[in-house]
């Protein structure tokens, strides 16, 4: 009898995990566009210390070796109970997916985590995706392999699409990138018609992040923030000492003159949080971020500001705002600062915008004047195979019964 041409093998120790963390490496030898993420990146995920999902939930990681003993796979599974208990039906999760292109090597991996999953009670598995927030390492990149990826964002070859697809998983939504390029000929006119349209009502007013006071920028984030984005399913309101810490995490990276809050009578209503985007400065890097690299970073980002590109993070208009050119108002500041800075940044993206929310997407398209980039796909797979299968609804659309 023929040895079996694939074996799975849990990560159980620092080598198992070293070389877990070193497959892409392998997976992506020559691919001029893939960005190495940094090891404590990946490694926080699977901190019970620095990851409170593993409050109330549990992560697992697996290789797959070859019959020479090559490792030529990797996968993780993991389910927070609270986030699987809002879903449809209990739903965990799939990710950090790599492989070589091989179904028999994908299903092994695969039917390993539906397994493993379904062992505590969950029904769905969702992949791939982060054992954490979804603005990080979410969705399977299936449009734009030809550019590089934004900071922690996904990356993968074309025949993934093919592995996952072909084990049964089904698209449960797509998540949009965005590019703006400093150029006045992609900017919409109406843009800047919309914002001087806004300034005709006295009291408005468009302003960057005051770093001194970053109390006070933390809690205009949280109040906006709250206002504009945790009544959708599935968000949290943000506490004073989240935002503070959020604000504190992001300080070393923040260039004050790329965020943006929006104020009406000195009410904060509307924010827009950019950072450069570290994926042009950490490729050198192989992974690693200790003294040496964080200096070198620094120096890049503060010293010789040799990033050329902008993330943009997180965007927010508090309802009451909604459709009266906010949003236009914080593109036109964002607009003539960049046109002053051409030698520095050259484009701004915007990443996740689902396309379950079709107001963001046509507010993007037609008041930011960007256009479609990149796609990311998540997919969802049924435990039941015999149940029908819904994508994810609409923002504002209730399911039907």
């Amino acid at each position: 009898m023929k040895p079996d041409k694939y074996t799975l093998q849990e990560v159980t120790s620092e080598a198992l995990e070293r070389e877990w963390l070193d497959l892409p490496k392998q997976i992506y030898r020559g691919n001029r566009n893939w960005v190495c993420p940094l090891d404590p990146s990946i490694r926080a995920v699977f901190d019970p210390a620095k990851n409170e999902l593993f409050a109330d939930g549990e992560a697992i990681r697996w290789v797959v070796r070859d019959r020479k003993g090559a490792v030529v796979g990797r996968i993780a599974a993991f389910y927070n109970r609270e986030k699987a208990a809002i879903e449809e039906q209990p739903t965990g999760g799939c990710g950090f997916f790599e492989c070589i292109d091989d179904q028999q090597a994908a299903d092994l991996m695969f039917d390993a985590a539906r397994m493993w999953l379904s062992s505590r009670g969950m029904e769905a598995m969702d992949g791939p995706v982060n054992f954490g927030n979804r603005d990080s390492w979410w969705g399977l990149l299936v449009d734009g392999y030809e550019f590089q990826p934004l900071y922690e964002n996904p990356y993968n070859p074309p025949y993934y699409k093919d592995l996952f697809e072909s084990y049964g998983f089904r698209n449960y939504f797509n998540q949009h990138t965005y590019i703006w390029r400093v150029n006045i000929f992609e900017t919409n006119p109406r843009i800047f018609d919309r914002a001087k349209h806004l300034y005709a009502t006295p009291g408005y007013h468009v302003e960057n992040i005051d770093m001194k006071n970053l109390e006070e920028a933390a809690e205009n984030f949280r109040m906006i923030y709250n206002k504009a984005w945790a009544l959708f399913s599935g968000v949290k309101p943000l506490g004073q000492e989240e935002a503070l810490g959020l604000m504190r995490q992001l300080k070393p990276i923040i260039d004050p003159r790329i965020v943006y809050f929006a104020y009406f009578n000195d009410e904060p209503i509307g924010f827009f949080i950019t950072v450069p985007d570290l994926n042009r400065l950490i490729g050198k890097f192989n992974g690693k971020f200790g003294l040496w690299q964080k200096m070198r970073l620094m120096w890049d980002l503060k010293v010789s500001r040799s990033c050329d590109r902008i993330f943009g993070i997180i965007f927010g208009i508090t309802p009451e705002f909604h459709g009266k050119g906010v949003e236009s108002a914080i593109m036109v500041k964002m607009h003539e600062f960049l046109e002053q800075t051409k030698n520095q940044y050259k484009t701004m993206e915007l990443a996740w915008i689902g396309d379950f929310n079709p107001v963001m997407n046509r507010m993007i398209e037609t008041y930011v004047g960007a256009v479609k980039h990149k796609m990311h796909t998540t997919y969802r797979y049924l435990f039941d195979r015999t149940k029908e299968f819904h994508r994810c609804p609409r923002l504002g659309v209730k399911r039907r019964e």
